[in-house]
């Protein structure tokens, strides 16, 4: 069953974005990943917290598959890279 990784990411420094993005790409396809939906103008609906800068959905074959890209040793670099210019929250959901 497919599974989510949604993110609402709060950019504070844009420097790190473009190196990001490129160096993402060959991991998020190595587990089966593709990105649904990047936003920078998401409206929040409902509830109170602030709405993010970007918000961000990966689509993934499997939460096992989901959560194999996120201890990815290649990924890790990146989360740490994301974290000198942004915060952000994730959830994964599996889909119906």
């Amino acid at each position: 069953m497919a599974a989510y990784l949604m993110f609402e990411i709060e950019i504070t420094d844009t420097l790190w974005g473009e190196e990001y993005g490129e160096r993402v790409k060959p991991i998020l396809a190595k587990r089966g990943g593709k990105l649904i939906s990047r936003s920078s103008d998401a409206v929040r609906v409902e509830g109170k917290r602030s709405t993010p800068t970007i918000a961000v959905v990966l689509e993934f074959p499997t939460s096992e598959a989901a959560q194999a890209w996120h201890s990815e040793p290649d990924y890790k670099p990146l989360i740490n890279l994301g974290n000198t210019g942004s915060s952000l929250e994730a959830l994964l959901v599996g889909g119906v």
